[in-house]
């Protein structure tokens, strides 16, 4: 049975909070249906590949109170986040939203109310938590005896949109959502939080960024507040066959879900709302600290932004997308011009001395949520995995700035493609 905001009466200990907003984004050429569901399939399938025995499973909270804040799901549920309480000297907290993705037309958005993505109803009851979010020591050194938060996501649109839309009868409150479980937060404790670390992974990444500073005005002043986005450094790239893509999708979401005024004003003053939903934009403006995790040949980019099947009408990049070393030099070279792209849009950021970066040369997404990315054999860079980096960051034990060389020189990567 799914708790009721019992957390209002379990407190929240510690001083401990990690929140997590894992979302990922939709291909940006719209696939069908069916498509969505072979896709949900296969991802069922690979987490249960990559859950281990030991995983704890955490229940659901669902958050009532929120609905009469108009902080609903698409379909007009309530929303949810789960929650597992810090342990021994544990005094911070952390939240992870799931990564799963956006929509940006009718059709899409639809199909997402008959899901976890669009409606609580059909949330699991519970999930495993790993990666960064695990309560075991090996797995997770620094952060395992924090409070663990993740928000669940329902909005599609990577908690930025606010709005209704009459005829498709879709609730885009993402906004408000994140304002609601913010809010219940701080009153069950997150108030006197003493370090709190905001992370996402996809489009939870992007919305790590969006909402860092938000939520640093939140709490008190004294208070250890940074943020970590995970496999959401998503550029404004030109696609194989000249156009922009991810543009283009980007475009469609925030003009349906109304997400402009939400977004940093220190970006909207000169540049316009599609250009601001897109993190190279934003984060050169962003005053609390984050870190940068991302692969450089971010498979998800790859597949949907530079090559998605709207745009590769010849079929020229069906193989190489799925599969690195089917491409050729070309295809390659292609490749390595985003990598730059990359490495070029993180230049001013990484000039702060309070930002950390760990942009590795792999062909993968998201790498903080998986123990065996995270911290069982990750992929390092100058002799430091993800899990140390982003620690030693957190703590200010040492500056992390690392990218790594070009593809094919790393041999610690866990390549997906």
């Amino acid at each position: 049975m799914a708790m009721m905001e019992r957390i209002g009466v379990t407190k929240l200990h510690h001083h401990l909070l990690l929140l997590v907003l894992l979302l990922v984004v939709a291909a940006a050429g719209g696939g069908s249906v069916q498509a969505a569901e072979e896709d949900e399939m296969s991802g069922r399938r690979r987490r249960s590949r990559r859950r281990r025995a030991a995983d704890v499973m955490v229940p659901i909270t669902i958050l009532n109170s929120a609905v009469d804040k108009g902080a609903v799901c698409m379909d007009g549920t309530p929303p949810a986040y789960t929650w597992t309480p810090g342990s021994g000297g544990g005094t911070g907290a952390g939240w992870p939203t799931e990564r799963r993705r956006v929509c940006n037309n009718a059709r899409t958005c639809r199909f997402r109310t008959a899901s976890r993505h669009g409606s609580s109803d059909h949330m699991e009851r519970r999930i495993a938590f790993t990666g960064i979010m695990s309560s075991a020591a090996a797995d997770n050194p620094d952060f395992h005896s924090w409070n663990r938060v993740k928000i669940r996501y329902c909005d599609s649109g990577s908690f930025a949109g606010d709005a209704f839309d009459e005829g498709l009868k879709l609730q885009f409150r993402g906004q408000r959502i994140w304002g609601a479980v913010i809010q219940h937060l701080l009153d069950v404790g997150m108030a006197s939080a003493e370090h709190v670390l905001l992370t996402g992974c996809s489009a939870g990444g992007l919305a790590a960024i969006l909402h860092c500073d938000q939520l640093r005005a939140l709490l008190p002043a004294a208070a250890t507040v940074k943020c970590l986005s995970d496999g959401g450094l998503f550029l404004d790239a030109v696609d194989v066959a000249g156009g922009r893509s991810l543009r283009s999708y980007y475009g469609d979401v925030v003009g349906l879900q109304a997400v402009a005024p939400n977004l940093p004003e220190t970006c909207t003053d000169h540049l316009d709302a599609t250009s601001c939903f897109f993190p190279q934009n934003i984060i050169d403006g962003i005053k609390t600290p984050i870190f940068l995790l991302n692969a450089a040949y971010d498979v998800w980019q790859i597949e949907q932004s530079l090559a998605p099947n709207a745009a590769d009408t010849s079929g020229t990049w069906r193989v190489c997308k799925f599969n690195r070393a089917a491409c050729n030099a070309s295809q390659l070279q292609f490749l390595q011009g985003f990598r730059d792209q990359m490495v070029a849009a993180v230049r001013v950021f990484s000039e702060s001395r309070s930002n950390g970066l760990f942009i590795n040369s792999c062909f993968a997404h998201c790498q903080s949520e998986l123990t065996a990315t995270w911290n069982g054999g990750s992929p390092a860079l100058q002799n430091k995995g993800i899990a140390k980096s982003v620690g030693d960051w957190y703590f200010g034990r040492a500056e992390v700035k690392a990218i790594d060389c070009p593809y094919p020189c790393d041999k610690t990567c866990h390549n997906i493609i």
